[in-house]
């Protein structure tokens, strides 16, 4: 069974949209929502709210691809785009923007499921991987911010470093919060009794 996948297309040529649009209701894939004016693809976005969006450019300009690559930054959806010819900087932008299908010169009615699938599952990657890279920041940052905080105690209470960590630890199932929040809050009120 095909999950059900609202799908945006969007082509300033109407018969190269229907390709689209065949191919992915022959896969069993709908609604399928096609846009043929490139300038209102921003204000339609926002209504249609799709889970995919599949952009074809005959011959795009590197304004139109610009465009294209802003909105695919702020979207956070998985976008295959299919172009009929291609540098390797659009290319290069393409993957910067999060692009994750970029198909050059391979419209074809049957390989457009393929390319659809191959785009979520490279979206859902990345999206991952973006998703560790944050809490592994985060937890970096804690960890920094914990380190400062057992400095902090060290230096005025006296305490060794596992003292410091108890205290911190201690106080924040006392207070049934993250020892990082205790930390922070050591290190503020620590920077406002500093002379």
């Amino acid at each position: 069974m095909v999950p059900t996948l609202s799908i945006l297309v969007v082509d300033d040529n109407r018969i190269r949209a229907s390709i689209i649009e065949d191919g992915l209701r022959e896969a069993g894939h709908g609604p399928v929502h096609v846009i043929t004016e490139i300038n209102e693809v921003a204000s339609r976005i926002g209504e249609i709210a799709p889970d995919v969006v599949i952009i074809d450019l005959e011959n795009p300009n590197r304004d139109m691809l610009e465009h294209f690559f802003a909105l695919s930054r702020v979207l956070q959806r998985p976008i295959a785009m299919f172009v009929d010819r291609a540098d390797p900087g659009s290319i290069e932008a393409a993957v910067d923007a999060g692009v994750s299908a970029y198909v050059v010169d391979g419209l074809k009615k049957e390989r457009v499921k393929p390319i659809l699938d191959m785009a979520i599952s490279r979206f859902n990657a990345f999206s991952r991987l973006r998703s560790e890279l944050a809490a592994a920041r985060s937890e970096l940052e804690d960890r920094k911010t914990i380190e400062k905080a057992k400095g902090i105690l060290m230096r005025t209470r006296g305490l060794s470093e596992d003292g410091a960590y108890s205290l911190l630890r201690k106080t924040a199932m006392n207070q049934n919060r993250k020892i990082a929040e205790i930390a922070q809050s050591l290190i503020t009120a620590a920077g406002l009794l500093e002379p």
